[in-house]
């Protein structure tokens, strides 16, 4: 497999790793916080861990076609994707000390694969 694919791959699972945290914040705003057992019955939560678990089998190819020193710094990545459904789903600030970090972040993903 081309290293183009291994990117991809990793980014999908940068995607769905992002993808379960929404779901699971959902669920425990849902669930009206760390209450266990209404967790066990989200429909958020569950989809959480399953996206989580997908996203493992797929860090596993990202892990036998990437270089661990590369990919595990990439998965950073995920903090800059999740800044866009904290703003627009959740209403969190973004202010210019997370601007700058998301920078930082960006900046140190293209020196480890350039």
């Amino acid at each position: 497999m081309n290293v183009i694919t291994s990117y991809i791959l990793l980014l999908m699972n940068i995607v769905l790793l992002v993808c379960g945290q929404i779901l699971f914040k959902l669920g425990l705003q849902n669930s009206g916080g760390l209450q266990w057992m209404k967790l066990l019955s989200s429909v958020h939560i569950w989809g959480g861990l399953c996206l989580y678990g997908v996203s493992t089998m797929i860090w596993f190819a990202v892990l036998s076609r990437l270089p661990l020193s590369i990919a595990y710094p990439l998965q950073s990545l995920a903090y800059v994707l999740a800044l866009i459904p904290a703003y627009f789903l959740f209403h969190e600030t973004i202010n210019f000390t997370k601007i700058v970090g998301v920078a930082v972040i960006v900046f140190g993903a293209y020196l480890i694969v350039k």
